[in-house]
């Protein structure tokens, strides 16, 4: 089940708004549907052929994912990707370009790679963009206080 976004109720001073205001503000009111799924995606197909190439670009500076720097260092899993992910309220799919679902292929064409979407009864809903995770700069701990707004309905 999903969650309403309300709007704030008092000014900027604390004080009550006059009920003509509130009225209006209350017009901006929208439902919030819950999310049952988060999707990230990466900029690399998760095929052999595409992970060495991808590794090859990177080596070379040609190539970068800032999801990927997110979930792995130079070897393996950074756990705590796995942390965050085991503390998350809904599960979470990390998918390669070569891996999509239809719906999944047609958000990734609107909103590029790296992303992360989540899954609601509306569909999919962007919820960090690339430059967003490439502004993170590979901190998790930032990407998770995204990730649990989201959740939660509060702006982050």
């Amino acid at each position: 089940m999903g969650s309403w976004d309300l709007p704030d109720d008092s000014g900027d001073d604390g004080q009550d708004l006059a009920a003509a205001d509130r009225s209006t503000r209350l017009a901006t009111v929208r439902f919030v549907p819950e999310t049952t799924r988060l999707i990230g995606v990466y900029d690399a197909k998760g095929s052999l052929l595409g992970e060495v190439a991808y590794l090859w670009g990177k080596v070379r500076g040609t190539r970068h994912c800032a999801l990927c720097d997110l979930t792995h260092n130079r070897v393996r899993r950074r756990p705590e990707w796995d942390q965050l992910v085991a503390r998350l309220d809904v599960p979470m799919d990390l998918l390669h370009l070569d891996e999509l679902p239809v719906d999944v292929a047609d958000a990734v064409a609107a909103h590029g790679t790296p992303v992360v979407f989540a899954r609601t009864s509306e569909g999919l809903q962007p919820v960090v963009l690339p430059a967003e995770l490439d502004g993170l700069s590979g901190s998790v701990e930032r990407l998770g206080d995204l990730l649990r707004a989201h959740l939660s309905g509060r702006p982050a």
